[in-house]
């Protein structure tokens, strides 16, 4: 699998670094122009005379001929400026190109008038020099804060051993496909997803659990690309390779991310914009009020309102939110989550409850079968071999366990036709032409199924906070299949801190209300819902909000879908199915309660950072436009334009150094 980029060479905020040319670039860029920089200095009429040196006739055109040089390093700004102008997104290199060119221009107009007196060559070379090495350190910068998505590429290897009659091949994994044969070897990466087919290895899966234990591998076991076999060998048979992989979902995931924006990163792009304008105006407004109010020289003039161009150039503003949700995207994958709509991270630290699924999500979601209990004379085998008949093409958690339940019991199961899923209920089909059902309470009742004589140890079993399935025919209930599913220890600690957070926690269940009142108590949980069909989740989580409150949910099933859509936030869990993930905007990957507490808090600390970055870039230009525009003049203080840029690209490292710091962060 590779990955591809498209560059469009416009210059975008959004990617800090890569917008217009790699770091790479602007340091030869730099280098070159330093060691032009030498003779220039010394062919400019003021430093000569500052070292009591004479001018002499050709320094002018000396000065020309280098600055010239100079300037088609610069020719870079004007590409990506034409880019802003025709995208009417003017920015930072709209600014950078007009005093960039008004300087050389004015410079050359008065290399072949001398009636202008003075020239900008040695000034507005020093201030590409400066500008070409703000945007190196920039672009280095922005590389540090992290590729997300070239981290994860790296967790595939770039060849597979293919199996072709039984003949080992080195292929690259990009001419991998489905139901191919790979051989992986001990210590090397798995390819692609697939399921074993022979050998046993003890495999890390550390990129998708977040454990550090090595999980046991055998036969017939499913396993993810770029997890690594530590010992023995693997033959495995493809099923999801590149783009569909577990590695290729995620690498997919994070690049929908990066085309999202906060609602502060819009508000940074809108004031970028404006202030392009305004630096523009006022360079306007200075040059003519110096020139012919204040009735200073036009060259004097002319340096100010170069010098406001380019100190505000709004390379800070529009850095000041990329660069943190470049690096905030890192510790996500790192820790287990991926943030499909950057927007979300504005919600969810304003979150007031965080509503959790129950099954598989608050608890391990891995039943067991505890108790068969026959009602009437059929025998207990026989309501197992019922029940796991109906439920053998469940995706459902229960339905799954009362299967695998059967099959270690070495019951024989029974094609079924006329198969329905009622929604949230259970399901009724046909086994050899009559009519079953195995589903909660709530089926018996829809269907006006008599469940008498099954109350008493139906009653008995929700009371030890047994999740009970009915199993009946037509008209009678044949008997009742007890689970029951642990906690998870996770669970418990993740409740607590987010209480410590003040965040609530709700708990939505199709579970009946014994077993969920037993949950709720043992984690303390301040609100749950029980036996809440899919259509009731989503109106719950309505009703939450229309109180007021800003809801996160956190599901892993198909039912699971429309809360996750209703919220203000909706968390799903990696595990679970397609349509869960598809439908939420952050995506967990180690079904770990736990990692709310992490998100939140990120979102908490990356929220701080935006303001801050956002805080500086705007007062720096509310400070540093006016100082540049001669206001401060009457205390003898006055920019000049290399200065200017000097400061420009300061504040851009500042602001880029500020989210830097996010990295320090520990969610643990």
């Amino acid at each position: 699998m590779e990955h591809k980029h498209t560059d469009n060479h416009c210059h975008s905020h959004g990617s800090p670094g890569m917008g217009h040319g790699s770091a790479g670039t602007f340091l030869k860029r730099f280098w070159i122009v330093t060691f032009l920089l030498i003779p220039l200095v010394f062919a400019n009429e003021m430093v000569m005379n500052a070292l009591g040196l004479d001018a002499y006739t050709l320094s002018k055109w000396i000065g020309f001929g280098i600055a010239t040089i100079i300037f088609g390093f610069a020719l870079i700004f004007f590409e990506h400026a034409l880019h802003e102008i025709k995208a009417r997104a003017y920015g930072m290199m709209t600014l950078v190109s007009i005093a960039v060119a008004a300087g050389y221009l004015f410079s050359v107009a008065a290399t072949f008038l001398p009636s202008l007196e003075a020239d900008f060559y040695l000034e507005i070379s020093t201030l590409i020099w400066v500008l070409l090495f703000g945007h190196y350190l920039e672009a280095k910068s922005g590389a540090a804060a992290g590729d997300s998505l070239a981290e994860v590429a790296k967790l595939l290897p770039k060849q597979a051993h293919k199996l072709i009659n039984g003949v080992e091949t080195d292929v690259d994994i990009s001419d991998l496909a489905d139901g191919d044969l790979v051989l992986v070897k001990p210590g090397e990466k798995i390819p692609a997803d697939g399921m074993i087919i022979e050998g046993s290895a003890n495999v890390d899966e550390a990129l998708i659990s977040g454990e550090s234990t090595p999980v046991q591998k055998k036969a017939k076991d499913e396993v993810v690309a770029g997890s690594i076999c530590l010992d023995g060998s693997l033959t495995i048979s493809l099923t999801r390779v590149g783009e569909h992989s577990t590695i290729g979902q995620i690498q997919n995931l994070i690049a929908t991310a990066q085309q999202t924006k906060p609602k502060s990163q819009r508000l940074a792009d809108k004031a970028a914009g404006i202030l392009t304008f305004v630096a523009g105006i006022t360079a306007l407004l200075t040059l003519l009020i110096w020139t012919f109010v204040i009735g200073q020289p036009f060259v004097f003039g002319a340096t100010l309102a170069i010098t406001v161009l380019v100190i505000a150039c709004p390379h800070a503003l529009g850095l000041a939110i990329p660069t943190v949700t470049t690096i905030t995207t890192s510790l996500a994958v790192k820790n287990g989550f991926f943030i499909k709509n950057l927007a979300k991270l504005e919600v969810i630290k304003k979150a007031d409850y965080v509503v959790f699924d129950k099954t598989g999500t608050l608890t391990t979601g891995v039943f067991g079968v505890t108790d068969l209990v026959a009602v009437g004379d059929v025998a207990e085998d026989e309501v197992l071999r019922i029940a796991a008949s109906l439920e053998q093409h469940s995706s459902h958690i229960i339905g799954e366990s009362i299967v695998s339940h059967a099959k270690e019991q070495s019951v024989t199961m029974s094609d079924i036709s006329a198969f329905k899923n009622v929604a949230g209920k259970g399901i009724v089909a046909e086994i050899d032409g009559k009519k079953y059902v195995a589903g909660n309470r709530a089926l018996i009742e829809f269907l006006d199924i008599s469940f008498t004589k099954a109350e008493s140890p139906y009653n008995e079993l929700i009371s030890n906070g047994k999740t009970t399935i009915f199993v009946a025919d037509e008209s009678t209930v044949i008997g009742l299949v007890a689970l029951s599913d642990a906690i998870k220890p996770e669970s418990y600690e993740a409740v607590k801190r987010l209480h410590e957070l003040d965040v609530k926690v709700a708990m939505l269940t199709g579970d009946n209300t014994q077993v969920a009142q037993s949950v709720a108590k043992e984690l303390n949980i301040d609100t749950f819902f029980a036996e809440v069909l899919p259509e009731d989740k989503y109106a719950h989580i309505k009703e939450l909000q229309e109180s007021g409150s800003v809801i996160l949910m956190v599901g892993d099933g198909v039912n699971d879908a429309p809360a996750l859509t209703q919220a203000d936030a909706g968390i799903a869990i990696g595990a679970g199915t397609d349509v869960a993930v598809e439908a939420g905007d952050v995506v967990l990957t180690r079904n770990n309660p736990e990692d709310i507490v992490r998100l939140i808090t990120l979102s908490r600390k990356v929220y701080i950072k935006m303001i801050q970055n956002l805080v500086w870039a705007l007062g720096y230009n509310v400070i540093a436009i006016p100082a540049a525009a001669g206001v401060f003049a009457s205390l003898g203080f006055f920019l000049r334009p290399e200065i200017g840029a000097f400061v420009m690209s300061l504040s851009t490292v500042i602001v880029v150094a500020n989210a830097m710091l996010l990295k320090r962060i520990d969610l643990t």
